[in-house]
């Protein structure tokens, strides 16, 4: 899940975010379209047991593993399947991403086969299940629980305005979605096997991450 800036011959690096259970295999093959070139390292792509056991861990030890990941990384993809967007830790790969001046995008990989060659229901933009909204002069997240905007729960310090790539929201206590700065791509429906490498370096773009 990360890209690293192609400054003084570096490679970009790109963090990738997924539901790990659900979708390894589809994403997997998806990042094999793309970590194709000596110039790509893709990280966030933690061996199976080390994942699972840092979750037995507690959530605060969690959230520095995934920080961790994020380290040195410019782009932040998310690859989008059936319920990805409902993942809470998903969420915070996004939320850290923002914070850290990431660029974003959604690839939606229900198209595209598991390990026992089936495919999966489009699901919801996990950027459009997070957003930010102003209160009293100060900038928050807020994340789609049950249909209902509520105050982000995993990162409750305001947002200074010079962290956002995008402007910031001047309407008292409306939620702007992410998805509405970010774009959105289907992995099989457009192509992404040949097209996966510029979508990435767009959202780098769109973020000032040369």
């Amino acid at each position: 899940m990360g890209t690293k800036d192609k400054e003084q011959g570096m490679a970009r690096r790109t963090f990738f975010s997924f539901h790990y259970q659900e979708d390894v295999w589809r994403v997997w093959n998806v990042r094999k379209c793309w970590a194709i070139d000596k110039d790509r390292e893709a990280d966030g792509f933690f061996d199976g047991s080390v994942f699972e056991a840092s979750k037995r861990e507690s959530d605060e030890a969690l959230k520095n593993f995934l920080r961790d990941g994020l380290k040195n990384t410019s782009v932040t993809c998310v690859l989008a399947g059936q319920h990805t967007s409902t993942r809470r830790w998903v969420r915070y790969e996004i939320v850290r991403s923002v914070l850290k001046g990431n660029g974003l995008l959604t690839i939606d990989i229900h198209g595209v086969k598991n390990k026992d060659e089936q495919l999966c229901v489009k699901g919801a933009d996990p950027l459009a299940q997070v957003g930010v909204y102003l209160s009293k002069n100060k900038i928050y997240f807020a994340e789609l629980n049950d249909g209902k905007w509520v105050p982000y729960s995993d990162y409750v310090s305001p947002i200074p305005a010079s962290d956002l790539r995008f402007d910031a929201p001047t309407t008292e206590n409306t939620v702007v979605k992410l998805s509405a700065h970010y774009k959105r791509y289907d992995f099989t429906a457009e192509n992404g096997r040949d097209n996966i490498a510029d979508w990435i370096e767009t959202a780098a773009g769109l973020a000032g991450r040369k």
